[in-house]
């Protein structure tokens, strides 16, 4: 197999479509030719669109349904679409949990190069492991905004009571995996300026 024609939203217009090619030779995808049909590999590559182009690394399966009517290739049935998610599923190649779907560790690992190039603009990599961010926390400081897996963010800030952010120094604003709420919640709180009392204000204006 030589070259792919991949199909992308065009990120500038939000509405056009732009065509990537891609050597095939290159990546990991040649894998999965031998295994899956042209119109079932084309519905994974746009199931890939969904879920980088989506805020949370996720692609919900009535997005991916309405993705099977428009493929280039042969159009898709609902049940057969859902066949083709069952198999990726078992295949680990995408991960699926209460009907939304996202990239496998398996997935990333093995098509890391791939999707570094397909997405190169879109793309980040997480700040404690360097590997491809998809599902992750990222720092709210506008002139920061690293990126960090939900594991490694579990690992790095392990019983911290003041979650801080490792690039900017901000405060971690996010739910920490593991850490107690109330802990982090009085983190947050202590973060805030604390308002003067009555009786405070009262003083210094009388000297």
């Amino acid at each position: 197999m030589g070259s792919l024609m991949v199909p992308r939203q065009g990120l500038s217009t939000g509405i056009a479509v732009r065509h990537t090619v891609v050597n095939m030779a290159e990546t990991d995808v040649t894998r999965m030719s031998t295994d899956y049909a042209d119109n079932e590999l084309e519905l994974f590559r746009k199931t890939m669109d969904l879920i980088v182009d989506s805020d949370n690394g996720t692609a919900s399966s009535t997005d991916i349904l309405n993705c099977a009517d428009s493929l280039q290739t042969k159009k898709l049935k609902k049940r057969e679409t859902e066949h083709v998610l069952n198999r990726l599923v078992q295949d680990k190649w995408l991960n699926e949990k209460n009907g939304d779907y996202s990239l496998s560790t398996r997935c990333i690992m093995e098509m890391e190069q791939y999707i570094r190039m397909l997405y190169q603009d879109q793309v980040k990599v997480c700040h404690i492991c360097h590997n491809v961010a998809l599902q992750c926390q990222m720092c709210e400081n506008p002139t920061c905004g690293i990126k960090i897996h939900t594991p490694c963010v579990a690992r790095y800030f392990k019983g911290r009571t003041d979650p801080r952010c490792p690039a900017c120094e901000d405060f971690w604003p996010h739910e920490i995996p593991g850490n107690n709420s109330e802990t982090q919640s009085a983190a947050k709180e202590n973060t805030a300026p604390t308002p003067r009392s009555t009786a405070q204000t009262r003083r210094t204006r009388r000297s």
